[in-house]
């Protein structure tokens, strides 16, 4: 009609699979049509465009790679008396009562950056924090991690890009080792899965920040809780640091509803209609409850973080208000202890014979050997002791 206002280019609705149900984003369509006069051809618009997941794999053979050298310097068969595996010379591993993980030794693992408190807050080595996400305890360890991260990181990498998921990566695996440095004093801490709680945590507060896109979004929901405490579950068990994986599932969920956040559909579609059209109906990018959250989230996290900077450097132990969180870490049963004090032993040498007495539990053992180095004598002493 004339002095009408021309017709609009439909935005089209497409429904693609995604974590269990179904999200529904808009394309934007292009001037090009097909041969015989068909429909156009659509692309996705920018706010919702798949990407091509390359730094997750990154990640995983940063870790993998990692780990090698961690067994390179670990040298098995020249620091210990005994390795596992010898064939495969100084990439052996410790020996089975000491690491049950196939991997390398606990003084290889401080060398290299694991979190230890003592060095962090007396020594000024806060780096620690960052370099344990980078280490793994063993082959075991390490496998586990890499095929979480590969199934969970792959998929949020593709739909929100590099720069969104590598920091939640970083900064939840931050959170991770934080929460573990104030409670876990005595023991060295390792391993990733600090940042993969957080990846975990950011995929359910994704799902609450965009509740409205999603269909079928009570299923995936219970689905997601039931992952998640399963996984948390896990971390009763002895030997497994459950407050780097809650302290990380805490920071990722924060930080998912500070860097996952959607746009709305008709905010969206707004924007590629034309000037008139989108005069008429002005929408907003975003609801309101979505920017509630995303306000509260930065405040919890400038707050959290802040709060738990100070409170290590200052040497607080938080087990020392909380005498019952111990339990969040590792439940005692009758089949295993939760004692995880770190072992000392007195050692004798008198010729060719070394006699080592753990300070724990009193057992004395000798060994046939002459002029033995720390390292070998401190894989003995572990393996007596425990």
């Amino acid at each position: 009609m004339a002095g009408g206002i021309p017709p609009q280019p439909e935005i089209q609705i497409q429904v693609h699979s995604r974590k269990g149900g179904n999200s529904i984003y808009p394309v934007e369509p292009t001037a090009t049509t097909t041969t015989g006069g068909g429909p156009g051809f659509y692309r996705e618009i920018k706010y919702f465009k798949k990407w091509f997941p390359w730094l997750i794999p990154t990640f995983v053979i940063v870790n993998v790679v990692t780990f090698l050298v961690t067994m390179y310097v670990n040298n098995c068969p020249h620091n210990s008396v005994s390795c596992l595996a010898g064939f495969l010379g100084r990439f052996s591993f410790q020996p089975f009562s000491e690491n049950p993980l196939l991997g390398p030794s606990s003084n290889t693992l401080e060398k290299m950056g694991a979190l230890d408190v003592n060095k962090v807050v007396h020594k000024h080595q806060g780096w620690r924090l960052i370099t344990c996400m980078w280490l793994h305890g063993g082959v075991f360890h390490l496998l586990a991690n890499m095929l979480s991260l590969l199934v969970i990181g792959i998929r949020l990498e593709r739909e929100f890009g590099f720069v969104r998921i590598g920091l939640l990566y970083i900064i939840a695996g931050l959170g991770g080792s934080l929460f573990s440095a104030l409670f876990i004093k005595s023991n060295i801490s390792v391993g990733a899965s600090g940042a993969l709680f957080g990846l975990l945590g950011s995929m359910l507060s994704e799902l609450i920040i965009n509740w409205t896109i999603y269909a079928n979004k009570l299923a995936v929901l219970v689905t997601l809780m039931v992952i998640i405490v399963i996984n948390l579950a896990v971390g009763i068990l002895p030997h497994v640091d459950n407050f780097a994986h809650i302290g990380g599932f805490m920071s990722g969920f924060l930080l998912g509803f500070v860097f996952l956040i959607r746009p709305q559909f008709g905010w969206v579609s707004q924007r590629y209609a034309s000037s008139a059209y989108s005069s008429r109906s002005a929408k907003p990018k975003f609801k309101v409850y979505q920017m509630v959250l995303w306000v509260i989230s930065v405040i919890l996290l400038i707050i959290g973080f802040t709060a738990g900077l100070v409170m290590l450097f200052r040497g607080v132990d938080l087990n020392d208000h909380c005498p019952w969180c111990h339990y969040m870490s590792c439940l005692p049963t009758s089949r295993w202890s939760c004692n995880t004090e770190p072992v000392s032993c007195m050692s004798e040498q008198t010729s060719n014979q070394l006699t080592l007495t753990c300070s724990n539990s009193n057992k004395t053992r000798s060994y046939s050997l002459s002029n033995p180095n720390t390292s070998q004598i401190q894989g003995l002493c572990s393996r007596l002791c425990r």
